[in-house]
């Protein structure tokens, strides 16, 4: 950063150092000398969206994935609900997910202009807009509304990318060109009951047949709740955190339908 950023950037610094969990990239020094500097831990698998569709990147195991999930919204629950004052990412997309050298996800970049305090002043009225285009919700590229939902809409989004390895963005090959989110592309499989066999085509290829398709429809019914256009109707990252744990454990007992209840954490959770 530029030196006449001086203020900001120790504003913003004193942010970082209040932000410490396993699951965010830790930073461990900086340099106010001539240039301003953040140095961040090395993360030495890259990031998240290079596993999906880099080439040359062995392919992430389905256990893999549904772990990755589970430690990015352990991450984001933690600044969501856990750190005080509570923090909105506003920047989460898969090139923003680290892999460590263990295959550990952590949450990255999220310091600087995009850290937001929730309730804050600057959460209200934001002076403009922040992210990337496919990972915001409606409520935010539209009117710029700011809470926690944001980050859940866009963990979503993550969501459908790990379990199809599609960019956020998808572009038809046809003459029309017509561009569209993953969200309605998986939405008419996953609103049919019945849509399982169908739900075959989206699943990265490369997984082959090494995956349990029951499992991969729960995590995308989980994306679906997260990516619902009224942010109300989507759950906390709380009750992502908990829905993950549970397809984790490969427990059967999941309730989809309690996703769309705010905190509906003893539903999901089963008998």
């Amino acid at each position: 950063m530029d030196m006449q950023a001086t203020k900001e950037f120790l504003a913003e610094l004193k942010v970082l150092t209040r932000v410490h969990h396993s699951n965010l990239v830790r930073l461990i020094g900086f340099c106010t000398e001539d240039c301003l500097f953040l140095a961040y831990e090395f993360m030495e698998n890259g990031n998240l969206s290079q596993h999906l569709r880099g080439s040359g990147m062995e392919p992430l195991s389905w256990p893999a994935r549904v772990q990755i999930a589970l430690e990015i919204a352990k991450g984001l629950e933690y600044i969501h609900e856990h750190t005080v004052p509570a923090y909105i990412h506003r920047d989460i997309k898969s090139a923003n997910i680290l892999i460590d050298k263990n295959y550990h996800a952590k949450v990255a970049d999220f310091g600087l202009t995009r850290l937001t305090e929730v309730g804050g002043a600057s959460a209200q009225f934001p002076t403009r807009l922040m992210g990337t285009f496919g990972y915001m919700p409606p409520e935010y590229a539209h009117f710029g509304d700011v809470s926690p939902k944001v980050d859940v809409y866009a963990f979503g989004v993550v969501l459908y990318e790990i379990i199809s390895a599609k960019e956020a963005i998808v572009k038809n090959d046809d003459v029309s060109a017509e561009v569209k989110g993953l969200g309605p592309l998986f939405a008419s499989i996953l609103g049919d009951p019945n849509g399982r066999e169908s739900l075959v085509s989206l699943i990265d290829p490369r997984l082959g047949n090494n995956y349990p398709l029951e499992s991969v429809w729960k995590m995308a019914q989980l994306a679906r709740a997260c990516t619902q256009e009224n942010p109300q109707l989507r759950p906390s990252m709380r009750t992502a955190v908990v829905a993950l744990m549970t397809l984790s454990s490969q427990t059967e007992d999941w309730d989809v339908g309690s996703l769309y209840q705010n905190q509906a954490t003893v539903n999901i959770m089963g008998r």
